[in-house]
């Protein structure tokens, strides 16, 4: 999921720059530590819903501070992904300001319509275990556009996107999901 980008990794820290031709957001350097303490804050989320364990968590890059947290509820309404519904919860706390210092963490890489409307917002970057490609073998419907593609036709983004975070455990979620 890495792919058309360089990573560059020092002092436990992990920094993913797109390739080329924008400017990148201003985050601070994360160490994976704190992108698998996020990570597990979304799993978490995700197991709130045992057929569509879909969670996120939205964290401020400097400090790691939980700035919103969402769970799919599409069974109410067919856009609360867990990543709109992590949205909804950060502008009800916190306004429609601020996006650009933070990093949404998603169980299973954005589907189109949450990594658009995530580009739209200008998060500052975005990071997801499992990828549409595992969930497709794990029996989820899924429209076949990664987020990579999104976000290379989104010239206006500047933020970060990291797959792969904690990908074993997404996976068994996603996996072992009730069905039904």
């Amino acid at each position: 999921m890495i792919a058309r980008r360089a990573v560059l990794a020092g002092a436990g820290a992990l920094v993913c720059v797109p390739a080329g031709r924008r400017a990148q957001a201003k985050l601070p350097p994360i160490a994976m530590e704190r992108h698998e303490r996020a990570m597990r804050a979304a799993i978490a989320q995700g197991k709130r819903n045992a057929f569509y364990p879909f969670g996120a968590v939205i964290v401020r890059a400097d400090s790691g501070a939980v700035m919103a947290e969402g769970v799919n509820n599409s069974s109410a309404n067919p856009i609360l992904h867990g990543e709109i519904a992590c949205m909804n919860d950060y502008v009800a706390r916190n306004g429609s300001t601020g996006w650009s210092d933070c990093v949404l963490y998603t169980t299973a890489e954005p589907c189109p319509m949450c990594m658009s409307a995530l580009a739209w917002a200008r998060i500052g970057g975005v990071v997801f275990g499992t990828s549409i490609a595992s969930l497709k073998r794990f029996g989820i419907d899924q429209i076949d556009i990664p987020s990579r593609a999104v976000v290379d036709a989104a010239p206006f983004f500047t933020g970060t996107l990291l797959g792969g975070v904690l990908e074993k455990e997404t996976d068994q979620l996603f996996r072992d999901r009730r069905k039904g």
